[in-house]
């Protein structure tokens, strides 16, 4: 049974295709999961070879069984080395490749330089920011799944307070929330496109914890177990009156939303609740004014000065360093385009999905904010995950 129903798969393909022919690209050879997934709809180890005209051919290593019955494609063959896939790539292209697109922004360079001995006289170059500019629009179908994977989140949620006791340490916690996730059909990994970020459903801090700097390119990140994995939950113990920040990524049949509530044991200290509101108020804001045509940096300056007239300057988006965003695309992977950051290229357009994370470190006493998902329309951004945004006081 196709993972991805056809007709997805062709858009998604010929959408590319378009990109390719306006760069001069012949070809483009896809290796990294993600994408391979996103335009063959199987996540077999494989190659896909995708001409500027033409079918596209999926060349599996491992398992070609799985591969046919996963992907819509009708081109699936066998490839059982490197020999194969040049044979195979220069029929498609009539002879030696030109140019042949590969993505570059996570192509190890000892498998680049692999694939440059393999084709030395073609010219390799990067097709990953044309992959990443179409996976940004999402399609009905896709947003189907992220209204799913949305639904699982806040059902999530809802289920804390059943399960949140004082005394519990967070990684207790964290896996008593992941095993709910799994119940209902989580995959578990996070998929992250950036080198070196790696997430495990997401981030479950309290109290000081949630103003620890970390590995991680977010606002917050917390100290994890141990230095090896330096982020996420750690052994602390939660205690009443400090905040407790779930910060989850659902997953339904690999696509993603990004979602974060606080909750307190017993009653907030008025600071948390005072920075809270102006959290609200800057997403709501950003909410209003998220249209189709928007820039995408225009947002971040407005949440930005929002912060500074409310005088929570230090600490927003961060604690000692700030993060230049205040919100990114989701889709397969965690860190998608756009970003809604300084300096950002991006234009909002109908059917982008953002999370946007207005947060407020404060230093040795945890974290104000919120995060939610939502798809970009012509009037504003339609909020996706609907959990209650109030801090939540058990």
């Amino acid at each position: 049974m196709w993972s991805t129903p056809r007709e997805e798969i062709e858009r998604r393909i010929q959408a590319l295709q378009s990109g390719m022919r306006e760069q001069g690209m012949e070809a483009a050879l896809i290796v990294q999961r993600a994408d391979l997934f996103y335009f063959s709809g199987t996540g077999q180890e494989a190659y896909l070879l995708i001409p500027a005209e033409g079918r596209a051919a999926l060349l599996v290593r491992k398992s070609l069984e799985r591969a046919e019955a996963e992907s819509p494609l009708d081109e699936v063959h066998p490839s059982p080395g490197l020999s194969a896939l040049k044979q195979h790539v220069e029929s498609v292209c009539g002879g030696k490749p030109r140019t042949l697109g590969m993505e570059l922004d996570v192509l190890p360079v000892n498998l680049f330089r692999m694939y440059q001995d393999l084709f030395p006289d073609t010219e390799i170059r990067d097709v990953s920011y044309l992959v990443r500019e179409v996976r940004m629009i999402k399609s009905a179908y896709e947003l189907d799944l992220i209204r799913e994977a949305g639904r699982l989140n806040d059902s999530m949620f809802g289920m804390v307070r059943e399960i949140l006791t004082e005394g519990m340490s967070e990684v207790e916690f964290s896996g008593l929330l992941e095993a709910y996730y799994r119940k209902h059909g989580h995959q578990g990994y996070v998929r992250v496109r950036s080198f070196n970020q790696e997430v495990f459903y997401g981030h479950v801090m309290s109290g000081p914890n949630l103003a620890i700097p970390s590995a991680t390119v977010g606002p917050t990140g917390g100290p994890g177990v141990h230095p090896s994995m330096p982020h996420g939950a750690g052994l602390k113990t939660i205690r009443r009156h400090e905040p407790v920040s779930i910060d989850y990524v659902g997953v339904a049949r690999g696509y993603m939303v990004d979602q974060a509530r606080t909750f307190f044991l017993g009653e907030p200290p008025e600071k948390f609740l005072q920075v809270h509101e102006v959290a609200l108020e800057i997403q709501n804001t950003l909410a209003a004014h998220g249209c189709a045509g928007t820039r995408a940096e225009t947002l971040y300056d407005t949440a930005v000065d929002m912060a500074a007239q409310a005088g929570f300057t230090e600490g927003f988006l961060g604690y000692p360093q700030s993060v230049p965003f205040v919100g990114h695309g989701v889709g397969l992977e965690l860190d998608e385009l756009p970003v809604v950051g300084r300096k950002s290229p991006h234009v909002l357009q109908e059917g982008m999905v953002v999370a946007l994370e207005p947060k407020f470190i404060l230093p040795g006493e945890g974290l104000a904010g919120i995060e939610n998902t939502f798809v970009v329309t012509r009037t504003g951004l339609e909020r996706i995950t609907t959990f209650d945004d109030a801090i939540q006081v058990l």
